[in-house]
């Protein structure tokens, strides 16, 4: 009998069906739901979930696994919900049009997915590039490269002309006239015809251009670039694919055709005025504010010959604007999800949003509940956002207290995605 009992077990320990657990002892964890600091707690971990949070340290069990982080403060994994893994700025960058191969943007964003992983952020949302970031999504999911979870946009669509137009600035026998396959488009029928597209290639989310930008070189960095009709034909159709849209905007004007549209996130926000706030509120829209990309685009700008003439002075006037927007946003009760436009400034810095956002008066718990619970809510995933039970083991941890010094976030010394261990200091 006891020769049965042992070739049982070791049949379900083979199947994964007695898994060996991990527990985590925290100094401090960040309940971020709650906005609150535990003291002396223990995360059990099964496989790739959070079995149980208890108080106090729990004493293993042979053949658990132990971390001790009772010097730390652990919180659940960061989300940024504004990234560009394919690229980073630098003076050359609009020359990379040109002599950039796919396989070059591809194997530059396996090292800007990795840094983003160790710097705390487990889940980001990659809101644009040339499509090799799904190609780069999944290939993190395959255990073949280190980073984030990441939810993609694929292309961004865009109308002729606009923000995410890829010929923006050509010469004009190079210009084209790019099409819904490229993300550009014009009528409705079009719109849905770019989400049906990103929906073939495999995206996750929608993301629009509804306004002029910053760094495409176009004249207005505000202007609206689509009818509500055109959005809402967008919005609508993805919700038949499953997909939530977020829209880049800095005008008004554009914002308030976006949110009426019914998209799910406002991205800079920069001129957001009363009503467009008013509106957000009613919508249940979330601000992704993305303040420290507004801050290296100003600072950048008086480098010069780093961006183009037409750039430069939407630069110096859209970027230093995002950090006010943000505390008016904030004080008038908007919805807040954290991003950074990662790829704008360098990757692995994005923690410095943090400090933006206190800055401008959210208390850190407030900033760490948008990078987290807000963020996950945003995504739609619930797995996300919080160290709970039957959530996913996404877990960071920093060295000293993030409530008395923010900038304690910049001192990530664990890491772990899904269960898995990536960086253990």
């Amino acid at each position: 009998m006891r020769k049965l009992f042992l070739l049982a077990a070791a049949f379900f320990f083979l199947n994964g069906i007695i898994a060996q657990r991990t527990i985590i002892y925290c100094g401090q964890l960040i309940d971020p739901k709650n906005l609150q600091v535990l003291k002396e707690s223990s995360i059990i971990i099964e496989g790739n979930k959070i079995a149980d949070v208890v108080k106090g340290y729990l004493t293993p069990a042979a053949g658990d696994k132990l971390i001790d982080l009772k010097s730390k403060t652990v919180m659940p994994g960061l989300i940024d919900m504004h990234v560009h893994l394919e690229s980073e700025t630098n003076p050359n960058r609009y020359m990379e049009t040109f002599t950039f191969n796919p396989a070059d943007y591809a194997f530059q964003s396996v090292v800007f997915a990795e840094r983003t992983l160790m710097a705390g952020f487990t889940t980001v949302r990659d809101l644009g590039g040339s499509g090799v970031n799904i190609s780069l999504r999944n290939a993190i999911n395959k255990g073949l490269i280190k980073g984030p979870r990441v939810y993609t946009a694929g292309k961004t669509i865009a109308s002729t002309g606009g923000h995410a137009d890829p010929t923006n600035g050509y010469r004009r026998d190079l210009m084209g006239d790019p099409g819904p396959a490229q993300g550009v488009v014009n009528g409705v029928d079009e719109c849905v015809k770019a989400v049906r597209q990103r929906y073939k290639e495999g995206s996750d989310v929608i993301k629009i251009t509804a306004s002029g930008g910053v760094l495409s070189v176009a004249k207005s960095g505000e202007n609206p670039q689509f009818t509500e009709a055109e959005m809402r034909a967008i919005v609508e159709t993805a919700k038949d694919y499953g997909f939530k849209v977020a829209a880049h905007c800095h005008g008004a004007e554009a914002m308030k055709r976006a949110i009426r549209a019914g998209v799910n996130s406002i991205e800079h926000g920069t001129y957001m005025d009363e009503e467009a706030m008013n509106l957000m509120k009613k919508m249940g829209t979330y601000y992704v504010p993305t303040i420290i990309a507004g801050k290296s685009v100003a600072d950048s700008a008086l480098k010069p010959g780093y961006f183009p003439d037409l750039v430069t002075p939407k630069a110096l006037a859209i970027g230093p604007k995002v950090q006010s927007t943000f505390a008016l946003a904030y004080k008038a009760g908007v919805k807040i999800a954290f991003g950074t436009d990662a790829g704008v400034y360098a990757h692995g810095k994005n923690w410095l949003e943090f400090v933006y956002m206190t800055e401008a008066g959210m208390p850190v718990l407030e900033a760490i509940k948008a990078a987290t619970v807000n963020a996950a809510d945003l995504l739609g995933d619930d797995r996300l956002g919080a160290i709970e039970k039957a959530k996913l083991a996404d877990i960071i941890a920093v060295e000293g207290d993030p409530t008395k010094d923010i900038k304690a976030m910049s001192r990530v010394k664990f890491v772990m995605k899904n269960g898995v261990v990536y960086k253990n200091e």
